[in-house]
């Protein structure tokens, strides 16, 4: 009995010692577990990376416009409106000058040996700023231009309207031409669209004969009105300033150079067939 003893505690230790080594070997990977996961959440955790820049719009190339009024040489204005009631024009109503302006002059001739002479010209402008929501300046002008030359070819009541691309005249222009009959009379009118950098000119020009005068020529009509848009277009370039306009307007100014509904109305009130101040025939 005495032997058996100490030969069944060495037993007894024996078989202890796998259920340590287990019991080790449990502990080792449930800590390794734990110090992924650990590690896995330390990184996850760490400084979050800087936000990508966003890009900024093209700045705007013009930041004013010109003097609608002023824009076209006074010789320019005596060939084309003769006894132009305002030598100075008509100034358009606008809420803020540096983003729309307009300018237009009539006047009757009645020098003539037979009947007299009506002559209407209208000059106006449209800046648009960039806008980091918006878009740039020159790519909101140019969709601008783009709607103005299908809405021209559309004026009511014109007929034989033609429209073609005016080279020369900005970045890019276009000229419709068309005729169109009112207070028993036959007017040519020349339209030019032209855009240059962020800013849109839009220059109207028409003329008809009274009392038995002849109807102007569309030849003459639409030289008078490319003369006209040039002169335009190049006081824009020599008025504004080039490349000082805010890239990223504030928000609330978001429409600024579009001008308010009730300014475009009023701006393009003359330019509606039929509705410029006419003479008693």
């Amino acid at each position: 009995m005495h032997r058996s003893a100490p030969r069944l505690s060495r037993i007894l230790a024996c078989a202890a010692v796998p259920v340590m080594l287990v019991a080790v070997g449990c502990s080792s990977d449930s800590d390794s577990g734990s110090d992924t996961r650990k590690n896995a959440g330390s990184s996850s955790s760490g400084p979050a990376g800087k936000e990508p820049t966003k890009p900024t719009v093209e700045a705007a190339k013009f930041a004013d416009l010109p003097d609608a009024c002023s824009s076209i040489a006074k010789k320019t204005i005596e060939d084309l409106v003769p006894e132009a009631k305002k030598k100075g024009g008509d100034a358009g109503q606008s809420s803020d000058l540096s983003a729309r302006g307009s300018c237009s002059w009539n006047g009757l001739d009645d020098k003539g040996v037979d009947g007299s002479q009506y002559r209407w010209l209208n000059v106006g402008f449209t800046r648009f700023e960039s806008d980091q929501s918006l878009g740039s300046g020159a790519q909101r002008a140019t969709d601008d231009y783009t709607k103005q030359i299908v809405k021209e070819k559309a004026s009511e009541g014109a007929k034989k309207v033609a429209a073609k691309a005016a080279p020369g005249i900005g970045e890019e222009a276009t000229v419709i031409t068309y005729k169109l009959s009112k207070t028993g009379e036959d007017f040519e009118y020349a339209t030019v669209l032209a855009r240059t950098g962020n800013v849109v000119v839009t220059l109207t020009y028409n003329g008809a004969g009274y009392a038995g005068a002849k109807t102007p020529s569309a030849g003459d009509v639409l030289k008078g009105a490319q003369k006209a848009a040039k002169e335009a277009v190049a006081a824009v370039d020599a008025t504004a300033k080039s490349g000082s306009a805010d890239a990223t307007p504030p928000a609330k100014d978001d429409k600024k150079g579009e001008g308010s509904g009730k300014d475009k109305e009023k701006e393009k009130g003359d330019e509606k067939p039929g509705s410029e101040a006419t003479p008693k025939s």
